[in-house]
């Protein structure tokens, strides 16, 4: 097959070792920098070019699509599968689950345990935080967030208005969840691919309280519960993931879903389990595509 990695840059571990494997199992792969890229749109003739060059001849796109960049990644995966591409993360589920409100409304509509959730979209909002969350602190973030990044820890109702007008002054809307902790600034990374765990770990913050590795966090193998694999597994369905990481939190409620991440990480996973997921993703590929085909 030939096979296109949808991502900005060769050298990131997770997209070296996906081409590495699908080099292995004689596929011939291609790295397409998603933003780069030149959509043409015709009557019934969708193409698509990427450094000057006209893409014709791609049998599927795996899509490794930044936070940042949502949008533009949507429309390349789109235009691909316009064109007949299969995609081993369609359009449709990238937008639903990069988005942490709508992801966690579709789970929650499904009965998969979740921290309690608010969505802050004027400062006014903040009068119902502790009628419905309890007391702080609270966790507030944005809503398109990834590796950590626009997660704050607020201590008081008083921070927590403070850095609420900022976003919403920002034009950033602000999601707001209760604060678990009993979890101790630890979570679980669970990968999932083609309906099956290959692994997972446990993540502890060195500092603070984000527990993402990007964020200096150290990574452990733990051993799941069978209610914790039937969460992962349930919510990766639901939201029609084909390679996901399930973020999971231990609480005194038991364990809840924290998010999914549509193209998570694998450096981390692969250097704490024995696996070699970049492989396994190559091989989801191949079952996925003669499924589609």
């Amino acid at each position: 097959m030939n096979i296109a990695i949808l991502s900005r840059d060769e050298n990131i571990y997770s997209t070296c070792r996906i081409k590495q494997e699908g080099r292995e199992r004689g596929h011939r792969m291609y790295i397409i920098d998603h933003t780069q890229c030149n959509i043409v749109i015709e009557n019934k003739r969708p193409k698509l070019y990427f450094k000057n060059q006209l893409i014709d001849h791609i049998d599927a796109i795996i899509p490794r699509i930044g936070a940042n960049v949502t949008d533009i990644g949507a429309s390349v995966i789109q235009h691909f599968e316009s064109m007949g591409v299969f995609t081993t993360l369609p359009s449709s589920v990238l937008i639903n689950s990069r988005n942490k409100m709508k992801s966690l409304q579709i789970l929650s509509q499904e009965k998969v345990s979740i921290p309690n959730t608010c969505y802050v979209n004027q400062l006014e909002d903040t009068k119902i935080l502790e009628k419905v969350l309890g007391n702080p602190p609270w966790i507030l973030k944005i809503p398109e967030g990834t590796q950590g990044i626009g997660v704050i820890l607020s201590e008081t109702l008083a921070a927590a208005e403070s850095t609420i007008e900022t976003l919403l002054k920002l034009n950033t809307k602000v999601i707001v969840q209760e604060f678990i902790k009993e979890s101790k600034a630890t979570d679980i990374r669970v990968l999932v691919v083609n309906g099956k765990i290959l692994g997972a770990m446990k993540r502890t913050a060195s500092s603070g309280f984000r527990s993402n590795l990007h964020r200096g966090a150290t990574g452990t193998p733990v051993e799941l519960t069978k209610k914790e694999e039937k969460l992962a597994l349930k919510a990766t369905k639901i939201l029609g993931l084909n390679i996901a990481g399930v973020d999971i939190i231990q609480s005194n409620k038991g364990s809840l879903i924290l998010e999914v991440n549509s193209s998570p990480g694998l450096e981390g996973i692969e250097d704490n389990t024995p696996k070699n997921v970049a492989k396994e993703i190559i091989i989801a590929t191949e079952d996925l595509f003669s499924a589609y085909n």
